[in-house]
C-alpha cells in the first residue's frame, strides 16, 4: 500500500520553522525519513502556516493522520469536510490516510477526546460500515489506530484485541499500530502486551507509532501524553512487531514538552536504532536462520 518506510516525525508547530530553515539552508534532517501530518491542524487556514507545511511537502513524502474522524461516531460524515479532507490528502501524496479507532463527537459538538467504543460485535459492524463510507468518501484507503482508553463504555462482549481483529475484517481497513498505546493499556488493564499483538492481524499493518507517556501517580494510571521520552519496552515492542512485518513507516509522536529540535533528533534516533534491530531481526527470520 505504501512506498513510505523508515523513521518519521509527526510534524508540529513548535519546530515546523526550524524545517523550514534547514531546507532552506539545503539540509536534510538526519534520521528524518518522512512526515506525518494531521491535516485538522492546517486546512481552512491561510498565511504562514499552510505555505511552510507545503514547503516541508516540496522536500519530504508525507503521511496524513487525522484526529476528528470519529469513525465510530454516529453523526453523519460532515460531506463538505470530507471533501475538504480529500484534497488535503491527494496534495499531500499520502497513500492512506489514519485515523483513531474512536469516537470523538456527538450531537453536531466536536469533544476533542479519542473516545473509546463498546467493545461489541454491533459497535465493530458500526465501525466497519462507516470506515468502508470513509474510504468512499476520500479515495483513499483508511487505516485505524487502536487507541489508549481509561474505561470501556457499556458490557464486553468481546476483548479489544478480538475487537479491531473484527472491524479490520468487515471493514477491509489496516491497522496503524501504536505500540505505546498497547504498552499503556496493557500497564492500566493487567495484560501481556505481546500476547495482545500476537493476536492482531499483523498482516493488516501499514504503520507504527511510538511515543512517550506519564505516569499519575493520584490516579495511579500510565496517561498517555506524548510528552516525555520514550521508555525502551515500547521500543521492545516496535522491534518486536517490524521482526514480523518488516519495513514498515515508523512515527515519533511528540505533542507536549517538546524539546528543541537537535534533542528531538536525538530521541529519533532511537527509535532508528529500534527499527534496525527488528529489520535485521526480520532478515534472518526471512534467511531461515536460527
Amino acid at each position: 500500500m505504501s512506498s513510505i518506510d523508515g523513521v518519521g516525525l509527526g510534524l508540529r508547530f513548535a519546530f515546523l520553522d526550524d524545517v523550514v530553515d534547514a531546507i532552506a539552508a539545503g539540509t536534510r534532517l538526519p534520521g528524518v525519513a518522512f512526515f506525518e501530518v494531521s491535516p485538522e491542524n492546517h486546512m481552512r487556514r491561510g498565511g504562514h502556516v499552510p505555505a511552510a507545511v507545503e514547503r516541508v511537502a516540496e522536500h519530504y513524502r508525507f503521511l496524513t493522520h487525522g484526529l476528528t474522524l470519529s469513525i465510530g461516531g454516529l453523526d453523519p460524515f460532515d460531506r463538505a469536510y470530507m471533501a475538504e479532507l480529500r484534497r488535503f490528502v491527494e496534495r499531500s501524496k499520502s497513500p492512506f490516510h489514519s485515523d483513531h479507532l474512536c469516537f470523538s463527537g456527538a450531537g453536531g459538538r466536536m469533544l476533542h477526546d479519542l473516545l473509546p467504543l463498546p467493545l461489541t460485535q454491533a459497535s465493530a459492524i458500526h465501525v466497519a460500515a462507516r470506515i468502508r463510507e470513509a474510504q468512499d468518501l476520500l479515495g483513499v484507503p483508511v487505516a485505524i489506530e487502536n487507541i489508549t482508553r481509561y474505561f470501556v463504555p457499556g458490557e464486553r462482549s468481546m476483548d479489544e484485541a478480538d475487537y479491531v481483529a473484527e472491524v479490520l475484517d468487515r471493514s477491509s481497513a489496516k491497522l496503524l499500530l501504536d505500540v505505546n498505546n498497547v504498552w499503556v493499556n496493557a500497564v492500566n488493564d493487567g495484560f501481556d502486551a505481546l500476547e495482545f499483538l500476537r493476536r492482531l492481524p499483523l498482516d493488516r499493518v501499514v504503520q507504527l507509532h511510538v511515543a512517550g507517556h506519564d505516569r499519575s501517580e493520584e490516579h495511579g494510571l500510565v496517561i498517555d501524553t506524548h510528552g516525555a521520552d520514550m521508555i525502551d519496552p515500547v521500543l521492545d515492542l516496535c522491534a518486536w512487531v517490524i521482526e514480523r512485518t518488516g519495513p514498515l513507516p515508523v512515527v515519533l509522536e511528540r505533542d507536549h514538552r517538546i524539546p528543541p529540535l537537535p534533542e528531538l533528533l536525538i530521541e529519533l534516533g532511537r527509535v532508528e536504532a529500534a527499527y534496525a534491530r527488528g529489520l535485521a531481526a526480520h532478515a534472518r527470520f526471512a534467511r531461515g536462520d536460527a
